[in-house]
């Protein structure tokens, strides 16, 4: 018995950072965004790209700093992100990071911000 329960134990605890994160496309979400009580938006794009616009209530980190490691870490781990950048390779790296430093429940957005406005979804700019 023991020949299949440390086994099975060493593979759920390896796999539960891949647990704790989603990859969805833009709608779904967007719905597990609203169905969520509390959680935060995190844009890891550049400066000069969200001005081009963000999800709305997003907050901006931008994951190409050189600080951007230690922004994160003020962030609360607890609480559920639902991280993007323009096209969604960055945001995988943000979320791989985030989950090194402790965060918990991560959703990553499949196709980025691009995804996003073709999805037909709202957007705020600086100036709106």
């Amino acid at each position: 018995m023991k020949q299949i329960v440390l086994p099975l134990l060493v593979s759920l605890i390896l796999s539960y950072p891949l647990l704790a994160q989603e990859t969805l496309p833009a709608k779904a979400f967007n719905a597990k965004m609203q169905s969520t009580p509390d959680a935060g938006v995190l844009d890891v794009r550049t400066p000069s790209e969200v001005e081009l616009g963000t999800i709305p209530d997003a907050i901006n980190v931008d994951f190409k700093s050189p600080d951007f490691s230690s922004k994160i870490t003020s962030l609360d781990k607890d609480k559920t992100y639902f991280v993007y950048c323009a096209k969604g390779g960055r945001s995988i790296k943000a979320v791989d990071e985030m989950k090194k430093l402790g965060f918990k429940k991560l959703v990553n957005l499949e196709e980025g911000y691009a995804g996003w406005v073709e999805s037909g979804l709202p957007t705020t700019k600086k100036d709106e």
